[in-house]
């Protein structure tokens, strides 16, 4: 229904309400048809569903399918049976479930408890009386009652109005207050010109109105954009997808590996069937690193807490790793570049014309030395700073003439314009007294407001604020060096220039006169008889400041390689103002008209060469998005209101503000910034770039620990049957290693360094370099090169140190003792080797030593308890430590040539 275009009347009949509200039989009747006023939340994912849903991937399927066949092994006719192997992957899986699980369950309990801080209610007629209720009770019909301050509960159709301007830039972007009325509009009208409707998400800052519900809950503007992103499917990212690859690609392996295997042993050795089980089993167990997915959910986990420790709730945790990669932030302006709040920047009085630092003008007594003069415009002779009592007058104005309140540093209460204005007199020590007499109000045929004033000193003051031109057409003096002068066409001019040079720095410009010796009982219908003969006082120019910490975070951002782009619903000179401010190419700016009438291949262009985008709504926002993603690029976009839930549902990385947010913003978003500081993005980026060097250490340290292992039991096992026939052909003992060897070093002595390498320390150039491409996978040709020539290394060297122990010994137990020590040893080595090339000291991380540490200790614990018996290893001699060692110092020289020869193949780069 297009209720703008309809009127008073034809709203009234088609709701079947009138002018004093509905009844409360009425209104029950309308709540059952209708529902409660509210948007519909994503249904709640139940605790069972979040659990079971961290066991989606390739790899897990791999470990369970490695369970079962190791305990069917158990149960063979003949064998022991055997549950500790099949045990410990079990527990691994748990574990890591739970760990997955407790993140998720948190983020989404701290998300519920930041959008459940509000419970909003509506003023309403009902029966005749006006009353307040839950905005979750309002139905269609109702008659809203609202004054300055009041969140709008629902899409609603004015029938009244008294000077009433709503914010309505959750909903369309724009930051400047939207002047209402009740006039029928053109069917035609587009959303944000729909001066006579109110929106939902919305709020009165500034009169009075009345209005009549016309659309509640998800039939609302801002419910038909939630309604689109329920459809939209969450993504995923591209280290998800690479992981769940290299599952597939490990059960590929094993399954090629196995069928080697089998039928070197079926055919060739004539083993029996349920040993070929064991190798076949053996072998999955030692290609699957079991301990990655624990670490890769831990280390994001620890990430995410790092990151809600700098005001940054993350919804999911691959977002973390997204991060890092992200290499273009297309930010919204207000509240994230700048504070959400108008200041007085600039004044005009006396005569001089002077910036304000920092927004604020110091106590009277201090006043001169922290105001610095400009000399664009002098309308006098004077220099410095404007003379004090011309620009008390002019504060003082500011102050009367005005219906905000403000309690305090935070508490306000009105139009944001004249919240301004009150605290530019209450910083420079103004709090004029007063009491005011009567109100002529500010409306769009007026453009001025005036207050009668009467003092205690029995003086009674007009008090004028309004559009500069409006003002000054009723002014024939001026205020100037502390005298009031004549208004010449000269100084006129050169007010009105001075007007125009701070419209151009995009400011919201007000002049203020005023006129003394006003009789206390002139008629309140007299307007004329007030604003006439005025004494012009000056100009306030107001702007929303940007936040002081941004332009060194876009600086940053800029120096690790990331593109920052503004897109705002505000018009082309604000943005562009801003823009230059925080060092913005301000140059150009795209217009969303721009965007509607640009081909793909031109948007393109315009996305590549064009840092500012003004005047946009949320398709412009979503083009730009896809523009920007069609050139390859990973794109974070940030947004508050209802408008930019699409674009943040789009983005590989959406960012929402968990302060000014909408509860649509912040459900579309992967990241909610608690603090709604463009800073904080750039501590995740970060962040994220940090947390992907140390999934590429541990990775590589994992793959390597299993690529060795593979190939010591393929290789082992093969070479085996063919040099030791006698030992390789009777039953089970016939392995070089058991699956609870590989078991222990993959969840133990291996999980343990890996766990510490997540949480390497940051390098210092994390944010010196460019980012990496969303396509540049973790595993690349330098680490898979790096990962199997360790594997070849821990190979040659371990069944060297294998068969020549047992060719020497004929003791098969302590062959395998030795080769599981060397590669546990060899792999805590293999730690500190892949972050040889991250510029990392040795004692930079304390916690990689305590965890390489505490594995050779669970490993002596292993080689001289009572769990020698479980898995099958004798005491070694200190014979056998020395061969050890040699072993060792071989294999660490071989890597560290190996590492030589792919850094002239591949040089190296933490990213």
């Amino acid at each position: 229904m297009e209720w703008h275009s309809q009127s008073v009347e034809s709203v009234v009949e088609t709701l079947d309400t009138d002018l004093a509200g509905l009844s409360n039989e009425t209104v029950a009747t309308r709540l059952q048809e209708h529902g409660p006023n509210e948007l519909r939340k994503r249904d709640r994912v139940s605790p069972l569903v979040l659990f079971a849903s961290q066991f989606r991937d390739a790899l897990v399927y791999l470990l369970v399918l490695a369970a079962l066949l190791s305990l069917a092994v158990g149960f063979l006719p003949g064998e022991d049976p055997g549950y500790v192997d099949a045990a410990l992957i079990v527990a691994i899986l748990l574990a890591n479930g739970v760990f997955g699980f407790v993140q998720d369950y948190r983020a989404e309990r701290s998300l519920e408890a930041l959008q459940s801080l509000s419970t909003p209610t509506a003023t309403v007629r009902r029966d005749g009386r006006t009353v307040d209720v839950p905005a979750t009770d309002v139905v269609p019909g109702d008659l809203l009652l609202l004054e300055a301050g009041d969140a709008i509960p629902a899409d609603a159709r004015l029938v009244d109005v008294t000077t009433l301007e709503t914010d309505e830039s959750a909903l369309t972007g724009e930051s400047a207050s939207v002047v209402k009325e009740t006039a029928v509009l053109d069917e035609a009208t587009p959303l944000a010109e729909r001066r006579n409707l109110l929106f939902m998400n919305t709020a009165v800052v500034r009169g009075r109105g009345q209005a009549i519900v016309v659309e509640t809950g998800m039939d609302t503007e801002v419910g038909a954009i939630a309604t689109q992103l329920e459809a939209a499917e969450d993504r995923e990212t591209p280290f998800q997808r690479e992981v769940d690859s290299l599952g597939k690609r490990l059960g590929a392996g094993v399954v090629v590996l196995i069928a080697i295997i089998a039928l070197t042993q079926l055919v060739v050795t004539q083993t029996p069937p349920t040993l070929v089980l064991l190798v076949a089993i053996t072998l999955a167990v030692a290609a699957v690193p079991e301990g990655l997915p624990a670490v890769v959910t831990l280390t994001l986990a620890l990430g995410s807490q790092r990151l809600l420790a700098r005001d940054a709730l993350v919804r999911t945790l691959p977002v973390v790793e997204s991060l890092g990669s992200v290499d273009t932030i297309v930010t919204d302006k207000t509240g994230t570049l700048t504070e959400s709040r108008m200041v007085v920047s600039r004044v005009l009085a006396g005569g001089v014309v002077a910036d304000l630092s920092d927004g604020e003008v110091a106590p009277e007594e201090t006043v001169t030395p922290r105001i610095a003069a400009r000399d664009e415009t002098m309308l006098t002779d004077g220099e410095g700073a404007p003379e004090h009592e011309a620009l008390r007058a002019l504060l003082v104005c500011g102050a009367l003439c005005n219906n905000a309140e403000l309690d305090g540093a935070e508490t306000v209460r009105g139009d944001p314009t004249e919240v301004a204005l009150l605290r530019a007199a209450r910083d420079a020590g103004v709090e004029p007294d007063g009491e005011r007499l009567r109100e002529f109000p500010f409306d769009s045929e007026r453009k001025r407001m005036t207050v009668v004033v009467g003092h205690s000193d029995g003086e009674t003051t007009a008090y004028t604020k309004g559009a500069p031109r409006v003002v000054l057409d009723r002014c024939d003096r001026i205020l100037l060096d502390g005298d009031v002068v004549p208004l010449t066409p000269e100084r006129r001019d050169a007010v009105v220039a001075t007007t125009d040079a701070f419209a151009g720095d995009a400011l919201r410009v007000l002049g203020f006169a005023r006129r003394e010796g006003v009789t206390a009982d002139a008629s309140v219908d007299s307007a004329d008889s007030v604003e006439h003969e005025l004494v012009f006082l000056g100009l306030q120019g107001m702007m929303d400041p940007p936040r002081p910490e941004v332009e060194g975070a876009i600086a940053d951002c800029r120096r690790a390689g990331i593109r920052v782009l503004m897109a705002t619903g505000d018009n082309v000179e604000t943005a562009k103002a801003v823009g230059r401010q925080l060092g913005f190419d301000a140059t150009t700016a795209v217009t969303g008209a721009d965007v509607d009438d640009a081909t793909d291949e031109e948007l393109t262009d315009l996305v590549e060469s064009a840092e500012i985008f003004a005047r946009v709504d949320p398709s412009h926002k979503v083009a730009v998005l896809q523009a920007l993603q069609s050139t390859g690029r990973t794109v974070a976009m940030t947004g508050d209101g209802v408008n930019d839930a699409p674009a943040l549902r789009n983005a590989d990385v959406g960012v929402s503000m968990g302060v000014r947010g909408t509860q649509v913003a912040q459900q579309a978003s992967d990241m909610v910034l608690r603090d709604d500081n463009f800073a904080t993005i750039r501590d995740a980026v970060a962040e994220g770039r940090g947390i992907f060097d140390n999934i590429r250490k541990f990775v590589n340290f994992l793959l390597s620990a299993n690529a060795g292992e593979v190939l010591v039991v393929f290789v082992g096992v093969l070479l085996g049957a063919f040099y030791f026939p006698d030992v390789f052909g009777d039953g089970a003992e016939a392995l070089v290693l058991t699956p609870a060897m590989i078991l222990w070093m993959n969840l133990v002595t291996d999980g343990l360094p890996a766990l510490a390498l997540g949480v390497d320390p940051k390098t210092a150039d994390v944010m010196a370099r460019p980012p990496r491409s969303r396509d540049t996978p973790v595993i690349d040709g330098r680490m898979a090169g790096s990962v199997l020539g360790t594997g070849v290394l821990m190979t040659v060297v371990g069944l060297t140190l294998f068969f020549t122990t047992l060719d020497v010994t004929d003791e098969l137990a302590l062959a395998q003792t030795l080769l599981f020590t060397f590669l546990v040893v060899a792999e805590l080595t293999r730690a500190y080797l892949v972050r040889r090339h991250y510029g990392l000291t040795v004692g930079s991380n304390p916690w990689l030593l305590v965890a390489v540490l505490a594995s050779f200790g669970l490993q002596l614990v292993v080689l001289y308890s009572p769990l020698s018996a479980v898995f099958h290893v004798v005491a070694l001699s200190l014979p056998a430590w020395g061969s050890l060692a040699v072993a060792v110092a071989v294999f660490v020289l071989s890597s560290v040539v190996l590492s030589a020869g792919i850094d002239r193949v591949a040089p190296a780069t933490p990213s």
